[in-house]
């Protein structure tokens, strides 16, 4: 079973366009690339076209979908909360955002305190 963390969230335009993808194909989940060929791009799949496994880390939710990342990568990320964003543009080669002229992209806060740590946020 993987962790789940709330580490995510989306702007009201990355809301509107991932309600375009679920009416068109139903439930999503989206999967933080790590980088290669669609750089550091979020993709959209169809949920359970993507094996999640014990390697993958649950960042939260967008929109009522789970968003994941590598264990390896949320090592690196876990100091940082991930705003999920619009911009023009085309998605990964295979993500749902894809041939829409807009795409997800990550945008990132950078937090005080660690995921897991245990202590709360500074007041």
């Amino acid at each position: 079973m993987t962790q789940r963390y709330d580490k995510v969230t989306a702007t009201p335009a990355a809301l509107a366009l991932l309600a375009e993808i679920v009416a068109e194909h139903g439930p999503v989940l989206f999967h933080q690339s790590g980088g290669c060929c669609d750089g550091s791009s979020p993709m959209c799949y169809p949920q359970g076209e993507l094996l999640i496994g014990d390697q993958d880390v649950q960042m939260g939710a967008i929109g009522g979908m789970p968003f994941y990342i590598s264990r390896s990568q949320f090592e690196v990320w876990r100091h940082t909360d991930l705003v999920i964003d619009v911009v023009p543009g085309r998605g990964g080669m295979f993500s749902l955002d894809n041939g829409r002229e807009q795409r997800f992209l990550t945008r990132s806060i950078v937090c005080a305190v660690p995921a897991g740590s245990g202590e709360p946020p500074p007041a």
